[in-house]
């Protein structure tokens, strides 16, 4: 599954192109209002455009339910306009392109316990579970997670990472500020400053210290495979 955008601009984001190839996954990092969460709308066709192609197929003209088995886009945040759904019943219309259960999921993610409660009343930390849950039921070849570990305590954080590395996905684009889950996971890393594409290179190669500086100052340290933010 190839996807790229040629030359994509509009009142955030300035001329972006790049190229994710089959099975390369990853990591858009940048500042806040960098234009990360907007460029995730656009991969995936929430903001419709022309030029994002998939298989070098037009994205704007793949009918809905193709594209949702190429791609799929899990938010920052849990919008629930049905008061009374209840998480259960909202991870079974998440069930697009998977032989998985939901209840096995529920398992996985080890939120069994509120299959019943209903998704208005969950706590953030429960509704960015719920959403990786829907991910894995959806399944779609590239899923796009908005800060997946925001709102996360610490063992939820290393379950989710976990959950990252693991086969439940294919190819993966991750929107993160969390350095050190970008650090540990080794993907590509895209950096996008001011609406534009920054680097677009390894992680290894991101990760030296003359391009933390570069983009950090000197706010940031590797110590022990760890991102420390020097506060």
């Amino acid at each position: 599954m190839k996807l790229n955008i040629n030359g994509y601009s509009n009142t955030i984001l300035k001329n972006i192109n790049f190229e994710l190839k089959k099975n390369q996954n990853l990591i858009i990092l940048g500042s806040n209002g960098a234009g990360k969460s907007t460029l995730a709308k656009v991969l995936c066709g929430i903001t419709p455009s022309t030029e994002v192609k998939i298989n070098n197929q037009n994205l704007h003209q793949l009918n809905p339910k193709t594209r949702t088995k190429y791609i799929n886009y899990i938010p920052a945040k849990l919008e629930i306009f049905d008061e009374y759904i209840t998480l259960y019943e909202y991870l079974e219309l998440s069930r697009l392109h998977t032989s998985i259960e939901s209840q096995s999921v529920l398992k996985l993610l080890d939120i069994e316990h509120l299959q019943n409660k209903s998704c208005q009343q969950l706590s953030s930390g429960e509704q960015q579970l719920t959403m990786l849950a829907t991910a894995v039921l959806h399944n779609a070849q590239i899923t796009i997670f908005d800060e997946p570990t925001a709102n996360l305590d610490p063992q939820k954080s290393c379950d989710v990472f976990a959950l990252l590395q693991s086969n439940h996905f294919q190819t993966k684009v991750i929107i993160t500020h969390d350095l050190t889950l970008a650090y540990r996971l080794g993907y590509d890393i895209l950096y996008i400053k001011e609406g534009e594409v920054s680097f677009f290179d390894n992680s290894k190669t991101f990760f030296e210290t003359s391009n933390l500086d570069r983009y950090f100052g000197s706010s940031v340290t590797i110590i022990d495979n760890f991102v420390v933010v020097n506060l």
